[in-house]
């Protein structure tokens, strides 16, 4: 038998933003490239975590994949259809069957309105219930994100800010999709209070076989939450894995360098030594070649000539690298 189709796939998606200059000659413009040649695909019920430093385009990835931003080039296939922004109707499509729950999530919701009508709002305009029940399968969608029915009524000022992400979820079911991307969506909330949204996510995973795309520079929660997790680093993918063989094994150097630096607390455990020399070189004037290798202990002349490497499969992973370095472990081990 065949294996299904992707929920979702992704290629060469690319992504950039005006970041100054005029278009006139002698002030060109110049650009960000936010995403840069991103390809990947996510099965139905799959959860998929992108990691990465700030600023490496997680975010603008997620938002490009549900058209909230416009892409410059690759293609986005939902189901099998093509998404495109010059076709409105499958953008319509998939916001019917795709959510995006946001960082913060006092901004993610309006003031003005009670939650109550902040999530029947959706309803009707989903047209995913008939009018006369809109209130009950609000207060159905509040209790299913572990909130009671009674704080229809509020306003967001008038809940915390666990609450209010708890009322950002309950929106993005509001549409019963079969995606959802989450975009950092603990990173603002007390520690107690993510594991809670955590646990929340997967139970809804589990119950309603999700997809979900976790967004999170949190390499601990992406660990406990995702099969498989994408490594990004200035707008582009560099690893990409079943999680736990990435987490063991980092094939990168990127990946070794981004896990070397997690803290550990375990007093007896020497510190691990600093995989990354410099500073990240500026978007607006990337290096030729891998973008990584001003940086990488293991840089050969190869690394700054031509174009980018672009994934490739390395055993069960993908890696965006001109070499096979042997495995290694997170703890700092040399190759």
């Amino acid at each position: 038998m065949s294996a299904p189709l992707p929920l979702l796939q992704v290629r060469d998606l690319a992504v950039r933003f005006r970041a100054g200059g005029v278009g006139l000659p002698g002030f060109g413009a110049r650009y960000v490239n936010a995403v840069n040649h991103v390809s990947l695909s996510i099965a139905p019920g799959e959860t998929l975590g992108v990691v990465g430093e700030s600023g490496c385009g997680k975010s603008t990835l997620g938002r490009a994949i549900l058209n909230l931003v416009d892409a410059q080039g690759g293609e986005v296939r939902f189901e099998g259809d093509v998404v495109s922004s010059h076709d409105p109707s499958s953008i319509a499509k998939l916001r019917a069957r795709a959510a995006m729950i946001f960082q913060d999530p006092y901004a993610s919701l309006n003031p003005k309105l009670a939650i109550g009508e902040a999530i029947a709002e959706v309803l009707r305009v989903h047209r995913k219930t008939q009018p006369e029940k809109v209130a009950a399968r609000v207060a159905e969608l509040l209790y299913l994100v572990g909130l009671s029915p009674e704080l229809a009524a509020r306003k967001p000022h008038q809940l915390s800010g666990g609450q209010c992400q708890r009322v950002g979820i309950a929106r993005a079911l509001a549409i019963e999709p079969r995606l959802i991307i989450a975009d950092e969506c603990v990173a603002a909330l007390d520690v107690s209070i993510q594991a809670q949204i955590l646990n929340l996510l997967m139970e809804l995973q589990r119950q309603m076989n999700l997809s979900l795309i976790f967004i999170s520079h949190d390499l601990g929660v992406v660990r406990h939450l995702c099969r498989r997790v994408a490594v990004m680093y200035l707008g582009r993918i560099v690893e990409l894995g079943p999680t736990e063989q990435v987490f063991a094994a980092p094939q990168h150097p990127y990946t070794r360098a981004l896990l070397a630096a997690v803290p550990d607390i375990d007093p007896d455990r020497t510190l691990n030594p600093a995989q990354l020399r410099g500073e990240p070189p500026s978007p607006l004037d990337l290096p030729t070649g891998c973008p990584f290798h001003p940086r990488c202990p293991h840089a050969q002349e190869v690394c700054a000539r031509g174009e980018a490497p672009m994934l490739r499969a390395s055993g069960t992973r993908e890696l965006a690298c001109h070499f096979d370095l042997p495995l290694n472990s997170q703890q700092g081990e040399g190759p």
